[in-house]
């Protein structure tokens, strides 16, 4: 994992001379240029030429290519609009010069108080640190990372470290789920996921599939049993914070981890198995999120449960109208091997809740019916209460990664009753099998506190608010605003 080293200089821009070949210039939302504006007498003259307004480049950011050769990016933040909106712009401006792949950025802010000024820095070294870094590709001309980013202005390096390490766990969750599906098997996650427990000093106990199996649970064994190697897996992490007293709250953070998703005997076209390699998602947020809680020191008990296996066919793989056993006891009827995220999940929701923490969340891509109801631009969020939604939806709008609060209602479930078990894992129609999997799932929650978040925005063409990559790494960072404002509701 690699991010881009910061290094604050109070001297301006101008007195780096030929050095600065690429400078992001933030400015707040104005109706005049400010007076410390670097490069503007050219910057009026192609403003003029392009017939723009000042205003536009909150919409619009500007590239102008400077006569020693270098390349400044303009942008302004309208700081009264919603924050995705804001790192959106800046996603943009920024990109007008990782286009070039540098390997040094300047970033100076502009105009503004003290505290705008701050915070515009902070947007700033985030969209930066977050789109130099480059995801895992094998080809013989590798794009090489952004290495330097110098921000000028009385900062200091201190005023960035929460930035840093949000960037961190959004950029490490966005490389896990690059990987190609023959680097990242089950066997190779759990790899990574052990050298990193032991790196960060976490506790971690692994669930394989003969432990498993012994102890009953017949979901999670029932997808795992297709795959030849049987190198599937719950991981379970634990993070006990220093200097916190031992009553704490405890959070629960539960992964879909499937490596590669076939989608089992009822296989999946060409079309929608290309990507399935990505399906192992939440399992990287629920990590990700993980670390980000670490390196904040947030003041939270967390485990981690990681659902790690592949959806393969094989003539050992499960099929349909097979009747399986969950670790709670709860009798499933198959109905379709292709929704095998939720029958994982039941079976580590159920370890997760042994121990009562106070709060659970789920993180999976899970459904297509989200995908066809709110695209890939929001995710979908189940509460448990109402005070849970109205959290999961502030910490969308604070964080810049929105989600979208669906109901559950208990009527829903009518649709999963079996003749032959105590309940279907889904139906053939499909009508709202968003909200459907979600009923499924709180069966396995044991009345907790819990949301379950459907990750239809894991994957967004083009880049989704702060990030530019298809892959987005959504739930990073609304995950950590989420603990934040629950932990100052507690």
């Amino acid at each position: 994992m690699f991010q881009a080293k910061l290094e604050c200089q109070a001297k301006s821009l101008e007195q780096e001379g030929a050095q600065a070949l690429h400078a992001l210039i933030v400015m707040p939302l104005a109706k005049a240029l400010p007076a410390d504006l670097p490069g503007s007498m050219r910057f009026k003259e192609v403003l003029k030429r392009r017939d723009m307004k000042l205003a536009d480049l909150a919409k619009t950011p500007l590239a102008i290519d400077q006569p020693g050769g270098g390349r400044y990016a303009y942008v302004m933040v309208d700081t009264a609009q919603a924050r995705y909106t804001q790192l959106s712009v800046l996603r943009k401006a920024a990109m007008l010069l990782l286009e070039e792949t540098p390997r040094e950025i300047h970033a100076v802010v502009c105009g503004g108080d003290g505290q705008e000024a701050l915070q515009l820095a902070r947007e700033a070294l985030y969209v930066l640190s977050l789109n130099g870094a480059v995801l895992p590709a094998r080809k013989k001309k590798a794009a090489k990372p952004l290495k330097r980013i110098v921000l000028h202005g009385e900062f200091k390096s201190g005023d960035f470290t929460a930035v840093a390490a949000l960037a961190a766990a959004n950029i490490l969750a966005r490389e896990l789920t690059a990987l190609p599906p023959n680097e990242l098997t089950p066997r190779h996650y759990r790899g990574r996921v052990r050298a990193l427990a032991k790196t960060q000093g976490w506790r971690i106990e692994e669930y394989d599939f003969k432990r498993l199996k012994k102890l009953g649970a017949g979901a999670f064994c029932a997808v795992a049993q297709g795959s030849h190697e049987q190198d599937a897996a719950i991981v379970h992490l634990s993070y006990r914070p220093k200097g916190v007293e031992k009553n704490a709250p405890r959070v629960a953070l539960v992964g879909k981890g499937i490596c590669f998703d076939t989608g089992g005997h009822n296989l999946k076209p060409a079309k929608y198995m290309s990507g399935m390699h990505e399906d192992m998602n939440g399992s990287a947020v629920a990590l990700a999120l993980l670390l980000a809680v670490q390196t904040l020191r947030l003041p939270l008990a967390v485990d981690a449960w990681l659902a790690i296996a592949q959806n393969h066919i094989s003539a050992q793989a499960y099929k349909q109208n097979d009747i399986v056993t969950a670790l709670d006891g709860t009798h499933i009827e198959i109905v379709h091997t292709d929704a095998e995220g939720r029958l994982v999940l039941a079976d580590s929701l159920t370890l997760a809740a042994k121990s009562k923490p106070d709060l659970m969340i789920d993180f999976a891509t899970l459904t297509g019916s989200m995908v066809s109801a709110l695209g890939n631009r929001y995710a979908g969020v189940f509460a448990s209460s109402d005070t849970l939604a109205g959290l999961a939806v502030g910490a969308g709008r604070q964080s810049g990664e929105r989600v979208c609060v669906f109901p559950m209602d208990e009527d829903y479930e009518s649709a999963l009753d079996s003749k032959v078990a105590d309940i279907k894992q889904c139906t053939l129609e499909g009508e709202a099998d968003h909200i459907l999997a979600a009923r499924f799932l709180k069966r396995f929650t044991q009345e907790l506190p819990w949301l379950h978040v459907d990750l239809s925005s894991a994957n967004c063409k083009g880049g989704l608010g702060a990030v530019a990559s298809d892959i987005t790494g959504f739930g990073v960072a609304w995950g950590v605003a989420l603990l934040a404002q629950w932990l100052a509701a507690e």
